[in-house]
């Protein structure tokens, strides 16, 4: 058995104590002693353990009242109650409270090793469980949203509030502004944070195939139909559906989902009987849904449901004193992907970055960042890695003036060769010494 086992022997008798961590420790499991419950407590605030073996009869507290409380505080612990007169109240309340087993002792001395050997296998599953849900919380909790501007921390705000609610919650914002990632953190900050949290873009489904995603279809509904399925409305029970584009749902789907946030019930495709679930609905759009609900192209009543608790959030363009931060991250980020040092910027690529007008938002960020540690050479990136399109600053001059065509002409060919200006005098057809000149006189930075 591997050292990094640990055990804590919680009993007041010493003697006992002591020959029960001496068997223990010659099977190789690292030993830990209490006498007290209060003493496992403290020591559980400072160590950790896979196991604990504790008395029934402490001085201060129940062994068994201890199962709960050693819980709270290392939830994938495992916990064996040793007793010396068996108790079947108080082994059906341990076995309530999560332990692992209730024993007599002295008639099971020879179960403890193997009881052991199971609990600290199970312990070790579930640390790894436990492990894992807290690196996902993690990832995608709010402190995972990157920015320091007024306009997202007012978002993050009114998320933070909502999200310990079971309030259904209206993502409102343009393309690209990450609104699956404040429905993520929604649910991983909320009391449903351990159940599924399941996402559907509307918009990628006809009508009919929708509902049969949604709402789940009974064997024989439509051909090709040949068992039940679990629509994922059922697939997300317990925890959390995020509907996205919900903009893109037809009426009729709409009066169906309308049932579900009244009642939490259903009907699946096909079926004569009710379904009840217990999920929490997330929506989110990039249209304008109260016009759309005023024009007859979105149900009022489904708006006014969906919009109990709605977040707007900021376009790129409103945040742009988080543009350095986002793309110092995903520079960060990409270049762990390609096995590429840790990059620095210039000065101007951060400047051409903040000028852009960011349609697409952080998705388009993200997508030209990649781009961008592809392209580099070494770790400086430059302003000469950007698309073309970044360096074509507006200009109030007529666009079809020839200084202007021939300036735009120069910055196309200088981004074509990455900065190489024999290269791209040779391709200009001019001489490099002109080349120079025409640089100078347009302001061109390459």
């Amino acid at each position: 058995m591997p050292l990094q086992t640990t055990v804590l022997i919680v009993d007041d008798e010493k003697k006992l104590n002591g020959l029960l961590s001496r068997i223990i420790g010659l099977e190789g499991y690292n030993v830990l002693q209490a006498y007290t419950g209060k003493e496992a407590l403290k020591i559980l605030s400072q160590e950790d353990a896979d196991v604990v073996i504790s008395d029934v009869k402490l001085p201060d507290i129940s062994g068994v009242d201890l199962v709960k409380l050693i819980k709270e505080k290392k939830p994938y612990a495992e916990v064996i109650n040793l007793t010396a007169f068996g108790n079947i109240p108080d082994g059906v309340t341990a076995i309530k409270n999560g332990a692992f087993d209730y024993i007599i002792k002295g008639d099971d001395n020879d179960k403890i090793i193997p009881l052991l050997s199971k609990a600290a296998d199970k312990a070790k599953l579930q640390r790894r469980v436990y492990e894992l849900e807290n690196k996902i919380n993690r990832q995608y909790n709010f402190d995972s949203i990157l920015g320091t501007s007024k306009a997202i921390k007012e978002a993050i705000d009114l998320a933070r509030k909502v999200a310990v609610t079971d309030t259904t919650v209206l993502l409102l914002g343009e393309t690209g502004t990450g609104k699956e990632v404040f429905a993520q953190a929604i649910h991983y900050e909320s009391p449903r944070k351990l159940n599924p949290f399941v996402a559907l873009n509307c918009s990628g489904f006809s009508p009919e195939l929708l509902e049969s995603e949604l709402f789940g279809y009974k064997s024989g509904a439509f051909t090709g139909a040949v068992k039940d399925k679990k629509g994922l409305l059922e697939e997300a029970s317990g925890g959390t559906l995020f509907l996205d584009e919900i903009g893109e749902m037809n009426l009729d789907l709409q009066a169906k989902l309308l049932r579900v946030l009244e009642n939490q019930t259903f009907i699946k495709v096909g079926d004569t009987h009710t379904s009840k679930v217990n999920v929490r609905i997330i929506a989110a759009t990039n249209r304008d849904l109260q016009k759309e609900a005023d024009e007859g192209k979105f149900r009022l009543d489904l708006f006014y449901r969906l919009s109990v608790f709605s977040i707007s959030l900021p376009s790129l363009s409103q945040r742009k004193t988080d543009i350095e931060l986002l793309a110092g991250h995903y520079l960060n980020e990409f270049a762990k992907k390609v096995n590429k040092p840790r990059f620095k910027t210039d000065d101007h690529f951060i400047d051409l970055l903040k000028k852009h007008n960011w349609k697409g938002n952080i998705r388009e960020l993200k997508n030209v960042i990649e781009r961008v540690v592809i392209m580099a050479d070494n770790n400086l990136i430059t302003a000469s890695l950007l698309p073309y399109e970044f360096h074509t600053e507006p200009t109030n001059s007529n666009a079809f003036d020839l200084q202007s065509v021939e300036k735009h002409h120069i910055q196309k060919v200088l981004h074509h060769t990455r900065g190489n200006k024999t290269e791209t005098a040779r391709l200009l057809g001019i001489g490099l010494t002109t080349l120079y000149r025409k640089l100078e006189e347009y302001g061109i930075e390459g």
